[in-house]
């Protein structure tokens, strides 16, 4: 279920009083935040942040494409690996089999 169109797009207060603050601002340093559940609206366009990822920052630059998406959704919290070739598995349950054949 989506957000009622009435209350418009949720962006933490203070997260807009720091974007209001550094638009003033010549020193334009990243703004830190934790609120991955804020969505992007047209006055993030041009800012840096830090999102939080559950274990670092990761710096983002706010595009006009980003606009209506979510902060969370550019700061990835798992990273995938990859899937384990089928050979690889194959050989890996085979010598598993002769290591319990030889106990």
């Amino acid at each position: 279920m989506t957000r009622a169109i009435w209350k418009g797009p949720f962006v933490e207060e203070s997260l807009i009083k720091k974007v209001e603050k550094q638009k003033n601002e010549t020193n334009k340093k990243p703004i830190k935040t934790w609120s991955r559940k804020s969505t992007i609206i047209p006055e993030f366009v041009g800012v840096s942040f830090l999102i939080y990822n559950g274990k670092k920052f990761i710096q983002l630059t706010i595009s006009e494409d980003m606009v209506g998406h979510k902060l969370g959704e550019f700061a990835p919290t798992r990273t995938f690996v990859g899937h384990t070739p089928a050979d690889k598995k194959a050989a890996k349950e085979e010598s598993e089999s002769v290591m319990k054949g030889s106990k």
